[in-house]
């Protein structure tokens, strides 16, 4: 797997165009553009928050890639994504705007249908279909262009995380309570990405997140892009920069089992590593979990007899909640109403899937094992 690593140190045009254009011909990108491709780039705008938080992909990124597409003679490049929250214009118009996606217009097309299709999965998959948005499976080529962060459910979101991205809106918490099991949830993120299959997969690592991600967590920078078209291996590679353990990582292990991350045929071209990268900090849903310092043949056990014990829940902290209500709407478990302006949690039906800590735009939420 050939792996293009960018040092950029800062978001400026002048410094990312560069390095998408180094990166584009190091993978032989051109090689794959024609006048009349629908290329659809599918970022991760995850929530309303502004690019100079670590949370969505930033739009400079964005705007170098299209620019390049341009330059090729790419005539449509359509911006498509399915944030948290409600899959319509008015909420994503809110999205575009506070990610800074607007101001791609006209060199990008905001995508505006919002419809979605169900396609069938492969034989032999757990899930027999998906239901993705319509621009996706319509494109000729995609993008997929994510934010490197740590995660609170996962440990890990990169480019295979990124594509849960194609779900509609809150049908994304119907999958995380069909399959609560971080297991089965990360086999259906591979099910997925293998369905969505991209071709080209960049993260934006100029500034990463760690801590309480995919939203709550802080400033990490690493003042790198990556770019592959093996985006299985790019997870690994990348996890690895973070100081995690990629084999820690749920769906990135199950990849390597199945044969869809090769870490043994990494090859590294661009720019080099750079030295004295520092590890990132767990999410607290990490950090509080020693079972996993455990042997392997003992985790499952340990879980049976002290995962109720020792399981992590979300804590509502009373004096920063307003009481938007995003918490309860992304909850799949139906399980937090808001009363009196404050949201309520009740612990018994929670799948500690960490939706309303992801959503929430306060940080009102943190994270307390039950013992």
């Amino acid at each position: 797997m050939r792996q293009m690593i960018c040092q950029v140190s800062e978001y400026k045009d002048g410094l990312i165009y560069p390095a998408i254009c180094k990166a584009m011909e190091g993978l032989g990108i051109g090689a794959d553009m024609r006048p009349d491709l629908k290329v659809v780039i599918k970022p991760n705008l995850v929530m309303a928050k502004s690019p100079s938080y670590p949370v969505t992909t930033h739009p400079l990124v964005v705007r170098a890639v299209a620019r390049w597409l341009r330059e090729q003679g790419v005539r449509q490049i359509l911006l498509a994504e399915s944030s948290g929250g409600f899959y319509n214009a008015e909420h994503m118009k809110n999205i575009y705007q506070a990610c800074g996606m607007s101001q791609l217009k006209p060199d990008v097309s905001l995508n505006m249908d919002f419809s979605a299709r169900t396609v069938a999965c492969q034989k032999g998959f757990a899930n027999h279909s998906f239901h993705i948005i319509t621009p996706i499976l319509e494109a000729d080529y995609i993008i997929n262009i994510c934010k490197l962060k740590t995660h609170s459910m996962t440990g890990y979101s990169g480019g295979i995380k990124n594509l849960f991205g194609v779900i509609p809106g809150l049908e994304k918490p119907q999958m995380h309570y069909r399959w609560p099991d971080i297991h089965d949830f990360s086999r259906m993120l591979l099910e997925l990405a293998q369905t969505v299959n991209p071709q080209l997969t960049i993260i934006d690592a100029i500034d990463a997140m760690e801590g309480n991600g995919p939203t709550g967590g802080s400033s990490h920078p690493l003042h790198l892009l990556l770019a592959a078209r093996d985006f299985y291996t790019q997870d690994y590679f990348a996890a690895g920069l973070m100081g995690l353990d990629p084999m820690k990582i749920e769906m990135i292990r199950l990849a390597v089992e199945k044969g869809l991350a090769k870490p043994d045929e990494i090859s590294l071209y661009g720019d080099p590593v750079p030295e004295g990268l520092s590890p990132f900090q767990l999410p607290d849903t990490k950090r509080l979990d020693f079972s996993s310092t455990l042997p392997v043949f003992l985790q499952k056990p340990f879980a049976l007899v002290a995962g109720r014990l020792l399981k992590s829940y979300p804590q509502l902290e009373k004096d920063q909640c307003v009481g938007c209500g995003k918490c309860a709407e992304s909850c799949p478990a139906h399980i937090i109403k808001i009363e009196n302006q404050k949201a309520k949690f009740k612990r018994k039906g929670c799948i500690s899937c960490f939706c309303c800590q992801e959503m929430c735009p306060m940080k009102a939420i943190s994270v307390k094992k039950a013992l």
